[in-house]
């Protein structure tokens, strides 16, 4: 285990309209922003998606199982940005409802937005974190160069 200390720096809510895109509107803010690490806590709706609903077999590396849906569902949401080569990478999870069945995982790739998303971007300042590609997994992951162990 690695850590690292921070602060809060500036705080950006988002609101997205009826089929926007998701994950695009977040990496647009964090570019134009120049937010190179935060947290995202979202709610609202998706119309769409992909979502990881976890590995096939807890093997390294993993084999993801992605599940998609169309049918409309609630959303609460909560991950991290961080800046991987030139652009933001978002690892954001959720849990997806609709009637009595929910999705939980990994929201990771074609977002659409039903009616609205009300999301808050908090920057996180003062801290060296980044994504790298972590050698043992074969994934891009969270990278804290200069992080301190217990």
């Amino acid at each position: 285990m690695q850590y690292a200390q921070g602060s809060f720096g500036r705080v950006f809510l988002l609101k997205f309209d009826d089929q926007d895109d998701l994950l695009a509107g977040i990496r647009a803010v964090a570019i134009k922003e120049q937010v190179k690490a935060g947290t995202i806590m979202l709610l609202g709706g998706l119309r769409s998606g992909s979502i990881v609903t976890g590995p096939k077999e807890a093997v390294i590396p993993p084999e993801p199982v992605w599940q998609n849906f169309s049918d409309g569902r609630e959303v609460l949401g909560i991950g991290t940005l961080f800046w991987h080569n030139d652009g933001p990478a978002i690892h954001l999870h959720g849990a997806l409802g609709r009637g009595k069945e929910t999705l939980t995982g990994c929201i990771r790739k074609d977002h659409s937005v039903y009616l609205v998303i009300e999301a808050v971007l908090t920057e996180i300042i003062g801290i060296d974190a980044r994504r790298a590609l972590d050698s043992n997994t074969g994934l891009v992951m969270l990278d804290l160069p200069s992080g301190r162990r217990p």
